[in-house]
């Protein structure tokens, strides 16, 4: 503790040491003011990843480097008291018993021996912010708050005693248009917590339960991991159908599994990843459901090492063979895939359509139930759900494409005969 108290000055090591406090000690890096010349510090974080707490330690520290003036700001006074003042990790509890401010619940007022004052704000009453001004801020939910936009501007505004006046947010995220806006500021400091690193301070039944539940789900990559998720226009995957397709695992005996690989054209750091998706069929005909088993797509290997790597899944998941897209250069997949192992069976596909054209069909699939997803797929999600978007994929679909590939195989094809296998 004594290492980490080493660099406080003078007043916030006097205060510290007088507080017995050892949250310099325990904090987490997410949850450690971030250096340099930041005006916002917008705390991003799940359900309990310590969010408040983070909040209300900060507002400590600033009332020990001699603030005077703090707003208080929650999405209603209600919440403000609950949580921020009066909650377990709120500034009442923080404190020992004679560093403990005085709240005084009619003014919506918090005092500290010291003289210093924090102000309770609600955000449904933006213009209660009009007038007041302060040396720092804490808001705490801004993705709940009524009125966003009008109650941080209102905020901002008071902001002016001091040298550098500062605002930290902590919410978990929501795509709303004032958070995006807000994270595109070049003076805001974004830091990003999951619930799961504050495990140690949670129920394991909760952790274990939670998980179970809403992992991988989009409420849950919200709600846990602090992530913003939001449909984008003209995608032909949505959130919400993803959603309604994941499952916890897949039933046993599936009838046919494949290697789906999406060969990028280069090699290097800067080259398209190489897709890698398993996936295998249950049942026949109307019966027949796929299921999407695993995504082991690279970047930056060379094709040697992806094709290696494609073999080993092939043996790994017992599939029944490797399905390779040959427009990046067939002889090229051949000759590597020959060169890792010559009994490997292969299959080639050529894509003559659009990568959007392909996978409109197999989007078509996941609207009627016959694709699902094994948990744990999120990036293979996240191109899913941009692909067919009006302003085009953040990057190339390359997971994406290699799904395309195996669910086309396995459930719009006719069944072709069994592949040839090749030898040296």
């Amino acid at each position: 503790m004594v290492r980490a108290l080493s660099g406080l000055d003078g007043d916030k090591l006097k205060y510290y040491i007088g507080t017995n406090s050892a949250w310099p000690v325990i904090r987490r890096p997410d949850q450690t003011p971030p250096p340099g010349d930041w005006r916002i510090w917008l705390l991003l974080g799940g359900r309990g990843a310590g969010k408040t707490r983070t909040g209300a330690e900060w507002v400590r520290e600033q009332v020990a480097d001699g603030a005077k003036r703090i707003a208080l700001v929650a999405p209603t006074y209600n919440e403000a008291r609950e949580v921020m003042i009066e909650g377990k990790s709120g500034l009442l509890n923080i404190e020992t018993h004679d560093n403990r401010p005085y709240y005084i619940s009619s003014r919506r007022r918090l005092e500290w021996e010291n003289g210093a004052v924090g102000q309770v704000f609600s955000a449904e009453d933006p213009d209660g912010l009009r007038g007041p001004q302060f040396d720092c801020a804490w808001a705490d939910e801004f993705c709940a708050w009524a009125y966003p936009e009008d109650t941080l501007s209102n905020l901002r505004m008071g902001l002016r005693l001091g040298e550098t006046p500062q605002l930290v947010i902590t919410t978990t995220p929501k795509p709303i248009i004032s958070l995006k806006k807000l994270m595109a500021e070049p003076s805001v400091v974004v830091s990003r917590t999951a619930t799961k690193d504050n495990e140690k301070n949670l129920s394991p039944a909760f952790i274990r339960n939670i998980y179970e539940i809403y992992g991988g789900t989009r409420l849950g990559r919200q709600e846990l991991n602090g992530e913003i998720l939001e449909d984008r226009e003209g995608a032909l995957w949505t959130r919400a159908l993803i959603d309604q397709v994941l499952v916890d695992k897949a039933p046993k005996g599936l009838e046919k599994i494949v290697v789906a690989i999406d060969p990028p054209a280069s090699s290097g750091a800067k080259a398209d990843a190489c897709g890698l998706i398993v996936a295998g069929r249950s049942g026949f005909g109307a019966q027949a459901v796929v299921y999407v088993l695993h995504d082991a797509t690279t970047q930056g290997l060379k094709p040697v090492e992806w094709a290696a790597l494609a073999v080993e899944l092939w043996r790994d998941w017992d599939a029944d063979y490797l399905l390779a897209e040959i427009n990046q250069g067939g002889e090229m997949v051949n000759a590597v895939l020959d060169a890792i192992e010559g009994e490997t069976p292969l299959r080639t596909v050529y894509a003559s359509k659009s990568k959007t054209a392909r996978a409109e069909p197999v989007a078509t699939l996941y609207e009627r139930g016959k694709v699902k997803h094994v948990r744990g797929l999120a990036a293979l999600e996240d191109e899913l759900c941009s692909l067919g978007a009006i302003d085009g994929p953040r990057k190339s679909p390359d997971r994406a494409d290699a799904l395309v590939w195996a669910v086309t195989d396995l459930l719009l094809k006719a069944r072709p005969p069994l592949p040839k296998v090749r030898t040296l």
